[in-house]
């Protein structure tokens, strides 16, 4: 039975080897396309975080479209897209507090950002803050220029929840749908 020793000629065997792989072409050790082992780390484009992070959120796979967005993140840097991004990630999986801090932040670097007023408004709802959800939701409709009916009915359910102090969430049963583009709906179930 054969005996291995640590260190001397096996240690240089491996460092030997590992330096040949290395030199080869197309990723190491000469596979070619039809190998059935997987690819090697080859470097290629990666596919946007954002992107990636929004077809999640439309998946409902709210927990994996956030780390895409902390990928983006490192990737572009606190943009607005990207707090957005995150703030409503957050808002979907319930961290209202989180979402809250991140959304404000995203309307202060682009106070013109639509998304970011829509889903500020959004949390504010959630929180029952109806006063000032009415104002960041008259905010992003003007911005909007009244186009998005999805933004006029959230701004109607917050003027009416103001009206009717006893409108409460609980009667409203809100539930949020995910509309694309950062952008979420406030409907009532009856």
């Amino acid at each position: 039975m054969a005996k291995f020793r640590h260190g001397g000629l096996g240690a240089a065997a491996i460092i030997a080897l590992a330096a040949l792989a290395a030199c080869q072409p197309a990723g190491g050790l000469g596979r070619d396309a039809t190998s059935p082992y997987a690819p090697g780390t080859a470097p290629g484009e990666a596919v946007d975080g954002l992107i990636v992070g929004h077809r999640l959120m439309a998946a409902g796979e709210y927990e994996l479209a956030l780390e895409a967005y902390y990928r983006a993140a490192a990737e572009r840097g606190a943009t607005v897209d990207v707090l957005s991004a995150i703030g409503s990630a957050n808002l979907r999986l319930g961290r209202l507090g989180q979402a809250e801090r991140l959304l404000r932040r995203a309307a202060e670097i682009d106070p013109t950002f639509v998304p970011a007023w829509n889903n500020l408004g959004v949390v504010l709802m959630e929180t029952g803050q109806f006063p000032e959800a009415a104002r960041v939701f008259q905010t992003a409709y003007a911005l909007d220029s009244g186009e998005t009916d999805s933004i006029r009915e959230n701004l109607r359910l917050a003027l009416a929840n103001i009206e009717n102090p006893g409108y409460a969430p609980a009667q409203n049963a809100y539930s949020l749908v995910w509309r694309g583009n950062g952008q979420y709906l406030l409907l009532t179930n009856h």
